[in-house]
């Protein structure tokens, strides 16, 4: 028996990396037969709401809605329109005393096979309008993703009170 070991016990190493990579390829294997194998992020704007800035301001928020049918996530790294000076990303965060506090954050995350619902109360961009705008008016917008390049959107200006109406 342990002339039997001492020839095995050299190549033990080497058989668990042998399985190892068996267990790893089948895992592969399975995973590009479900189709989700190097499936890119298949991304579509299908809400885009301007508000309305307040009376004497130019300065307001930009939602988007992004649906993701891809299986690999994204993240959204700039918003653009030739009718802003400037927009960055925000989000609201936990003041405390039931209050919040707007935060600037770098980026959004688009998760795989889901949405990037943007809200007024949640992540938004915040923008520096140009000119005036009036109710109904189509403003033209680039979003810039990471792995997706860049998706046009119309975003349609709205009252705060109509901000989710589709």
């Amino acid at each position: 028996m342990k002339a039997l070991r001492d020839r095995v016990e050299p190549f033990l190493p080497a058989l668990s990396a042998v399985v190892a990579s068996a267990v790893a390829l089948g895992g592969l294997t399975a995973w590009t037969a479900a189709g989700a194998a190097g499936s890119p992020a298949e991304l579509e704007v299908t809400h885009a709401r301007l508000l309305q800035p307040f009376p004497g301001r130019e300065s307001t928020a930009v939602v988007f809605t992004v649906e993701n049918r891809g299986n690999s996530a994204d993240r959204l790294l700039s918003v653009d329109s030739p009718a802003v000076d400037s927009a960055m990303f925000s989000r609201d965060a936990d003041a405390g005393r039931a209050a919040a506090k707007m935060q600037m954050i770098d980026s959004v995350e688009v998760p795989a096979r889901g949405t990037l619902e943007m809200t007024p109360y949640g992540t938004d961009v915040m923008v520096e309008l140009r000119g005036p705008v009036e109710l109904g008016q189509r403003i033209p917008f680039t979003l810039r993703f990471r792995q997706s390049g860049t998706v046009t959107a119309q975003a349609v200006v709205v009252r705060h009170a109509d901000w989710a109406s589709r």
